[in-house]
């Protein structure tokens, strides 16, 4: 460490109302390199965290006025990366379950040892600095994708515009000298930069895909309109590769709380990925069905099936898998699964290489109370009923 710099030792508070509890963690850890604070109840802890700020606080789970459920909920409102580990007795185990369910780390029972101590400890600490490490790259990765928009926006699509727009220039002002050769060539260049643009349209769409604004436009949505759309957008591709089309939306009924327009993108994306990797002149089958409260809808094809590391990231930005070949940005799943989760659904997918894949759509239905008239965005449509007494949800 440069000269002048102080060492800073991690800060633990110990709260419990026997003092010799305290005596002897103190001892303990103070030997480890801690620098320890001492509480004998749960209102002197909460008045000691603020200025403290402890990294790790061991409390005792039953103590006189402010018990250690309390201080946990307390402590986590002033700062939820502490890290709490609770100190049981004999018959206080179910209420260090309740605290760990309530967001305890960990707990340790009396009597422990120094070494149980130390290491309860040692592993709280490693817990808080993984889970702080983890909150800083989310925070770099929201940061780099709203630079990435930035300058693919600015350093890619403008230039490639503009070497677009000069090109049909070009070729218009050659049209008349121009041979066969040169004008395949400038057809080439003109083709490929229109490539590119789209690529740089499906990168910007990838991170910014505006869930608010999809959430502002929801109402109530008939999903065989909005799987017919789906199809009527991917049916060239199928066509070109012969891969059959099967439809089966008629036993549905409920209309689906949405935004129609990313709702057919979600599921033009899954179904175009499932021709894209069929076998040519197999089938792809779509079809939707009722469970109660949400609507499925399963897009199910039999070509080259998914291995099981791939489907652990299918749905991660940009992720293209080495075995299956292909082309694209790797993105579309991942659009598609922003936009389901936006509509309070969830997309899964089952699949074995060889075998083809079934991706299953999971989306909630518009309700009404006892068979009544719909509320809130879904009034004017009929849907399921809930039982007597029971009101609609809302996020």
């Amino acid at each position: 460490m440069p000269d002048g710099m102080a060492t800073v030792f991690p800060a633990v508070l110990v709260v419990d109302d026997e003092e010799v509890v305290l005596d002897s963690c103190a001892m303990i850890l103070e030997g480890q390199g801690y620098a320890v604070q001492t509480a004998r109840d749960g209102s002197t802890a909460l008045e000691l965290v603020p200025s403290l700020r402890p990294e790790l606080v061991l409390t005792d789970v039953r103590m006189p006025g402010v018990g250690g459920l309390e201080l946990l909920e307390q402590i986590h409102r002033i700062d939820p990366a502490i890290v709490v580990v609770v100190i049981t007795g004999f018959g206080t185990v179910d209420l260090a379950v309740e605290a760990m369910r309530r967001g305890a780390y960990d707990f340790i029972a009396k009597p422990f040892t120094p070494e149980q101590l130390r290491r309860v400890v040692r592993l709280g600490l490693d817990h808080r600095r993984l889970e702080l490490r983890a909150a800083r790259l989310e925070s770099e990765k929201e940061a780099l994708s709203d630079n990435f928009a930035a300058i693919v926006s600015h350093e890619l699509k403008s230039p490639l515009g503009a070497v677009q727009q000069n090109l049909y220039a070009l070729e218009r002002e050659l049209a008349s000298v121009a041979d066969e050769d040169q004008r395949e060539r400038m057809r080439r260049m003109r083709e490929r930069i229109a490539d590119l643009l789209r690529l740089v349209d499906t990168w910007l769409r990838g991170i910014s895909v505006d869930i608010g604004g999809i959430r502002e436009r929801f109402g109530p949505v008939a999903i065989g309109d909005v799987i017919r759309k789906a199809i009527d957008a991917v049916e060239p591709v199928a066509v070109r590769k012969s891969v059959e089309l099967v439809v089966s939306v008629d036993e549905v009924s409920a209309p689906v709380l949405g935004d129609e327009g990313t709702l057919v993108e979600a599921i033009a994306n899954v179904a175009g990925n499932a021709i894209k990797y069929s076998y040519e002149e197999g089938s792809v089958i779509v079809a939707a069905r009722d469970q109660g409260d949400r609507i499925a809808v399963e897009i199910t094809d039999h070509g080259i099936g998914i291995t099981p590391k791939d489907r652990d990231r299918i749905f991660d930005d940009f992720y293209r898998s080495a075995t299956a070949g292909g082309t694209g940005a790797g993105l579309g799943l991942a659009i598609s699964r922003r936009i389901i989760e936006a509509h309070g659904g969830d997309i899964r997918v089952e699949s074995e290489p060889g075998k083809g894949a079934t991706f299953t759509i999971l989306l909630p239905v518009c309700v009404t109370i006892n068979g009544g008239e719909p509320s809130g965005p879904c009034r004017g449509n009929p849907g399921p009923s809930l039982p007597g007494g029971l009101e609609e949800q809302s996020e």
